[in-house]
This record gives structure tokens, C-alpha cells and sequence, in this order.
């Protein structure tokens, strides 16, 4: 039987810094230059791989000082990206699970901000195994960190599916061996899903 691999954030969780920096700036431009520029995706990718929030923030604010309190804001009001449930995707990680399948999650997510997400997301809970790139100072697309999932619960990867909606992990899976999906939304999962015969 099939072991079914979850990414989280844009495929079961809507996280997106907009939802909190557009409570912050006055003008949207500013809000995409300071996130095209200085909390940028490589400089969250680094605490994603395990960096401390404390060591990121202070570089940042070393780099663009008049920006300190929105910075900071970052990881105070981390909470505030998180959007809610992707619609429908939370329905179809119940219905692989009420089929038989076990399910994991291989996720790109910081060791100190995942604790505010498994309080608020109760499905997370219900994966029988979750590797999380801040704790094993790995991030997704390196094959070592999908080598780790395979590893820490004794999968083998051409018995996994993986879905992500980052065309670049899914790649990176694909040539690991493990059968791919790239996530679009809910309804075109469950069509794949049922395409391969595990819905």
C-alpha cells in the first residue's frame, strides 16, 4: 500500500508574510520591497534550515536598521501569515487516512514557529510521522532531507506519493524515485488522487 507524503505550508496550510505586513505598511510597494529585499524567501529559508529567529533578525536589522520594529515583527507576530486551512485539503488528508494509508508530512518549517501551527491546525496531529527541515537542519529540494523521511520511518520511495506545490521539490522527489504531485488546489489533488487509485 501507498504511504502518502504532505508538504504543508500552500498545500494543507495558507501561510503568506502578505497577511501580516499589509497590517503594517501603509503602501503596498513598500510592503513588497521590504519583502523582496530584506525579510526576503532565502532569508526565511535559513530559519527554515534550522537557523535561530534571533540570529536571522539580528542580521537583518544590522543590514537595514530603519526597519527594526517591522523586522522584529517577523517572529513576534509570525502568527498572523498564517491564513487558515487550504480549503478542502484538510478533507482529503482524512479521507486518504479513513481509506488506510498512512501519512506523512515533509515540510519546510522553522523549529520555533511550528509550534504556533500545530496549535492551531489539529490535522496535524493526525500524520503518523512529520519531518520538519528546522530540526533536521535539511530543507527540501536537498535529497538528503527526503532521504531522512525515508530513513527515520523505513519507507522506500518508489512506495511513496509526494505532493508539494513547489515544482522544484516535486522534481527533486521525482528523480529520489517517489511517484509526484504538484498541488494546484484541493479539487485537483482529489482528481490525482483518484487517478491512482488511493481515493
Amino acid at each position: 500500500m501507498k504511504k502518502i507524503v504532505f508538504d504543508l505550508g500552500g498545500v494543507l496550510i495558507d501561510w503568506n508574510p502578505r497577511y501580516l505586513y499589509k497590517k503594517i505598511f501603509a503602501s503596498e510597494e513598500e510592503m513588497e520591497w521590504f519583502l523582496s529585499n530584506v525579510c526576503t524567501p532565502a532569508w526565511n529559508a535559513r530559519q527554515d534550515a534550522g537557523r535561530p529567529f534571533a540570529e536571522g533578525i539580528a542580521e537583518a536589522k544590522a543590514k537595514y536598521p530603519k526597519y527594526a520594529p517591522q523586522i522584529e515583527a517577523y517572529f513576534l507576530r509570525w502568527d498572523e501569515m498564517l491564513g487558515g486551512a487550504v480549503k478542502g485539503s484538510a478533507e482529503i488528508l482524512r479521507d486518504v487516512k479513513a481509506r488506510g494509508y498512512a501519512t506523512y508530512a515533509l515540510t519546510n518549517w522553522s523549529v520555533e514557529t511550528f509550534p504556533l501551527a500545530r496549535a492551531k491546525f489539529s490535522f496535524l496531529d493526525e500524520f503518523d510521522g512529520i519531518v520538519m527541515s528546522g530540526a533536521e537542519k535539511l530543507a527540501k529540494p536537498d535529497p538528503a532531507i527526503y532521504g531522512r523521511l525515508l530513513s527515520k520511518f523505513g519507507l522506500s520511495a518508489p512506495d511513496c506519493v509526494f505532493i508539494d506545490d513547489n515544482l522544484e521539490n516535486v522534481a527533486a522527489a521525482a528523480q529520489l524515485g517517489f511517484e509526484t504531485v504538484l498541488f494546484k488546489n484541493a479539487p485537483s489533488l482529489r482528481r490525482e488522487l483518484v487517478e491512482r487509485a488511493v481515493l
